[in-house]
């Protein structure tokens, strides 16, 4: 077995978006990186590819922005919710009266990936591609490294760094050997992705529906580039067992009734059905240890309503690295001193995630949920509650208190 010689601040497993952000902050703090990835880039993921307002947030913080927007997508402008009657609510972004509600863009990851991988790879230390992490290092009780195989030529290697971050994803290798890979079905989404040409009215909205073929569930249909459409079903795991539920034959039957029917007259499948699951927020799932951070889909961070997990990975590259820094400094990377990364972290996203998982259980009753999405489609300060939560700007202490919302829905 080869051993690396190099010794690194960071060693990130997972060059998609949370691993690169993170070797980007990683690189503003002077810290040295090895990004570390199993696959070769480009390479698709399945995923409803939406950038919310958070990502807006990030890719703007790192300068990003502006060359993201060149990138071939779809600029989002407008969210649609629907019932399982029939009633649209619609959040129009920008026009909220907190205060601005960032645009989003829907970008196929194969486009959007490559391009973090790129701009990470002009700045980390190392970047390796074709490598399979399979295990960690320890010392002591601490995490100091991974070893794994390289595709390539099947050789072994070590690799040695001070604190190890796992960005690798719902499988990932770093929280099953930390031995904190959690798979609860209440706190997974199935979930299934078609790209589509020819959906008629599209335009530069997104839409979630909740329909009745999987109630506590959602299809979505998003705009990508060149007319195209990324559409598809989530519904947690649980419900599907429980139910019985074939989210193929569920997808199958809702494009071919009224109201989507029309839609998809003249429309035609560009690949075939794609299934993955999603860890949500829910749980709040432990996501350190002495020597490692867990970042993105391996610390389960997925919204539990939108089902978006984007935004919500680079938030905690942005607070991992920061953490990361100021252990480094003081030489201390335990567990007491890597707990800084959650507490910051929730501090900031779990009173969003509390609401989206209070959100996902009103979605189990179809009466209750037609009642919420007919009273915001006509409650202005219902649907700029909602538009705050999007923006991430309604305050915490609102977000996480029942009367708020008894108040709204009742008033």
């Amino acid at each position: 077995m080869g051993a690396a010689s190099e010794k690194y601040d960071l060693i990130i497993v997972g060059a998609g978006p949370a691993g690169t952000a993170a070797a980007l902050y990683a690189a503003r703090a002077g810290l040295s990186t090895l990004l570390l990835d199993e696959e070769s880039f480009p390479r698709d993921k399945i995923c409803g590819d939406a950038l919310s307002g958070k990502s807006v947030d990030v890719l703007k913080e790192l300068q990003l922005l502006d060359k993201v927007r060149d990138l071939p997508g779809a600029a989002i402008n407008r969210i649609i919710f629907s019932s399982p009657k029939g009633t649209e609510l619609v959040i129009h972004l920008g026009q909220s009266n907190l205060e601005t509600i960032p645009e989003g863009f829907v970008i196929r990851r194969r486009y959007f990936d490559e391009f973090m991988f790129q701009q990470a790879g002009a700045v980390a230390d190392r970047v390796i591609t074709g490598f399979k992490v399979n295990g960690l290092l320890e010392e002591d009780g601490h995490v100091t490294g991974v070893r794994g195989v390289h595709s390539d030529d099947g050789n072994e290697t070590n690799f040695s760094g001070s604190i190890v971050i796992g960005a690798d994803g719902c499988h990932s290798v770093v929280a099953r050997n930390a031995g904190l890979l959690s798979r609860e079905p209440r706190h997974t989404i199935g979930a299934l992705r078609q790209y589509y040409e020819g959906v008629a009215g599209l335009t530069d909205q997104i839409e979630l529906h909740f329909v009745d073929e999987i109630i506590p569930g959602y299809f979505w249909i998003f705009p990508i580039e060149n007319g195209h459409a990324n559409i598809g079903l989530g519904m947690p795991h649980s419900a599907i067992k429980s139910q019985g539920i074939s989210l193929k034959n569920a997808l199958t039957e809702i494009i071919s009734r009224p109201p989507f029917k029309e839609r998809f007259a003249n429309a035609r499948p560009l690949e075939g059905l794609m299934g993955w699951s999603l860890p949500v927020g829910s749980l709040h799932r432990r996501n350190y240890g002495a020597g490692f951070m867990l970042l993105g889909d391996a610390a389960g961070l997925i919204d539990p309503f939108t089902g978006e997990g984007i935004g919500n990975a680079l938030y905690s590259a942005r607070y991992a690295v920061k953490t990361a820094k100021a252990a480094l400094a003081t030489g201390d990377v335990g567990a007491q001193a890597l707990a800084r990364y959650d507490q910051e972290l929730w501090s900031v996203i779990g009173g969003e995630l509390d609401v989206s998982s209070k959100m996902q259980k009103i979605g189990q009753y179809r009466p209750l949920l037609n009642f919420v999405i007919n009273k915001a489609a006509r409650s202005y300060k219902l649907r700029n509650l909602i538009g705050g939560m999007i923006a991430n700007e309604v305050p915490k202490a609102k977000l996480t208190n029942p009367l708020f919302y008894l108040r709204l829905l009742f008033s």
